[in-house]
């Protein structure tokens, strides 16, 4: 099962649908703030009180990111999201960018595992037979799964960059990687 958004990731769609290409948290008053940046002008799009379990898990996701950045779909755009701590009057403050992701290499195989390739290869031969892409009942009765598991599949592979989707558009997979890629279908 894929994992779920973190708040991290909620607050960063929301500043993405806002426009903001970054977001700034700061500590003040006891509460952390959240402000979503759009050509270097903040607009405050939450606050947590700082000793509240919302407040804890954002600091431990920006920490998190701050090490390793993070793939997230927002939009249904493929982003990167880079955190930078500094210091704000003795306290860590920090600062998300908020950037689409580079595209795959078409000349290099991408990394994904077993199971994602089996995915990626159905995904391929049904849009050939059917000229369109599979929806996520073909790949349930497929593969005999749950439709949850299918949908964490499809979620992930999205945000490994694997496939693109229109939000809200049915069979709307469209396949990034190359044939050549491809594992046997089984």
């Amino acid at each position: 099962m894929g994992r779920p958004a973190t708040l991290l990731e909620g607050l960063c769609e929301h500043a993405f649908s806002l426009g903001a290409d970054a977001l700034q948290v700061e500590y003040k008053d006891s509460h952390e703030w959240v402000f979503a940046q759009k050509a270097g002008i903040g607009i405050g799009i939450a606050q947590y009180r700082s000793s509240g379990a919302d407040a804890k898990e954002l600091r431990t996701n920006l920490y998190a990111a701050a090490k390793k950045p993070v793939r997230a779909v927002l939009g249904g755009t493929l982003c990167l999201l880079e955190v930078r701590v500094f210091d704000s009057f003795g306290e860590d403050a920090f600062e998300v960018s908020i950037r689409p992701a580079p595209k795959l290499d078409p000349f290099r195989p991408p990394k994904f595992t077993t199971k994602q390739g089996q995915y990626l290869a159905y995904i391929y031969h049904y849009g050939k037979i059917h000229r369109v892409a599979p929806a996520e009942s073909d790949l349930q009765q497929y593969f005999q799964v749950s439709p949850p598991s299918v949908h964490e599949m499809i979620k992930t592979l999205e945000r490994n960059g694997l496939i693109e989707r229109t939000p809200g558009m049915a069979r709307s997979i469209r396949l990034l990687v190359a044939p050549e890629h491809l594992p046997r279908l089984a």
